[in-house]
């Protein structure tokens, strides 16, 4: 896709379990602007590289199977959650487990992965606008971004809505495990050498912790209508 440097760009970033899927979708709604969840590309690499039996620890190959994956987005037709397509596969379900989401914290850490994933990410910025998730989007990929949200809460917090998700679908977990696995996480992310997890310097920073989504969803739209 070819970007149009004129569209206008919400970029919101955080570390897993912010919140920041939820409210992505909800504020691309409110404004009728399109969505980019970045996560899910690295999770669909990370997805296709398993599929190969590729060790994700393999710079080379991981990168070589980045730029080879075919990854579409679909509308699903109840009117449900957007459905990823990975090579044909609709790997949706797949992506959401806790195993998907180490698989793309891996890969992440792979600047050569990183670089083959930012033309693509770089093709969804298109009129009428932006809303684009992940951990990277005000600080690199789009760091002329009009407007810029990073999003937290408590590793506690986090882990409580994770235990409560995995919960609903009936997966057996452990709130501590949980916890340990998001810190875990964090430490990764902020730590790598290219595009570590970290506020853009102009971001407005917003806890999540103990707040209700509505109440999310409304701070975040008042920063692009102010």
């Amino acid at each position: 896709m070819s970007p149009n440097p004129s569209a206008p760009v919400l970029t919101i970033d955080g570390p897993s379990g912010s919140g920041k899927g939820t409210v992505s979708r909800l504020v691309a709604e409110q404004l009728g602007w399109r969505l980019l969840d970045s996560g899910a590309l690295y999770r669909a690499v990370g997805y296709a590289a398993g599929a190969a039996g590729l060790d994700l620890s393999d710079a080379e190959a991981v990168t070589r199977c980045a730029l080879a994956t075919k990854i579409r987005f679909h509308a699903a037709a109840d009117g449900g959650d957007t459905r990823v397509l990975v090579n044909g596969h609709d790997a949706t379900d797949e992506l959401r487990t806790e195993t998907g989401a180490a698989a793309a914290s891996a890969i992440a850490s792979i600047p050569s992965v990183r670089q083959a994933l930012v033309e693509l990410q770089l093709g969804f910025r298109k009129q009428p606008g932006l809303v684009a998730d992940g951990r990277d989007m005000g600080t690199v990929i789009f760091p002329d971004a009009s407007f810029k949200v990073f999003l937290t809460a408590s590793a506690a917090e986090r882990a409580k809505r994770r235990y409560k998700q995995l919960k609903e679908k009936g997966l057996t977990v452990t709130l501590g495990g949980l916890q340990r696995e998001i810190e875990a996480r964090d430490s990764r992310d902020a730590s790598r050498t290219v595009a570590p997890l970290k506020p853009a310097a102009d971001a407005v920073l917003v806890d999540t912790t103990g707040m209700p989504i509505a109440e999310v969803v409304a701070k975040v739209l008042a920063v692009v209508q102010r």
